[in-house]
């Protein structure tokens, strides 16, 4: 238990940074679950938008520390890959090389 004032302080200051950091990362991870199930659903379209809105979110995130920056620019590089993969336009060009 916190004894001294500013001990008090960090420990009101700690529980609001929880809070924050919580309903951010539920955010980031319910963005990134919708492109997910966009692609697995093969729509292409709701998963390209559904990608912006996760890599606006994922970037928000990392700005306010809640996401190391290089985590999230790892996860968004991840799902455009998973989103560039399952956009047809892709998927012609490669069929087209051999």
């Amino acid at each position: 238990m916190a004894n001294t004032p500013s001990a008090e302080k960090r420990n009101r200051q700690t529980q609001k940074r929880r809070v924050r950091n919580q309903t951010i990362r539920s955010r980031v991870k319910s963005a990134v679950r919708k492109v997910r199930e966009a692609v697995e659903r093969g729509e292409v379209a709701a998963a390209q938008e559904a990608f912006k809105v996760a890599a606006r979110v994922l970037d928000k995130a990392s700005s306010k520390g809640v996401l190391h920056g290089n985590a999230a620019s790892r996860k968004i590089s991840r799902l455009a890959r998973t989103v560039g993969k399952a956009s047809p336009a892709r998927a012609t060009a490669a069929s087209a090389k051999k």
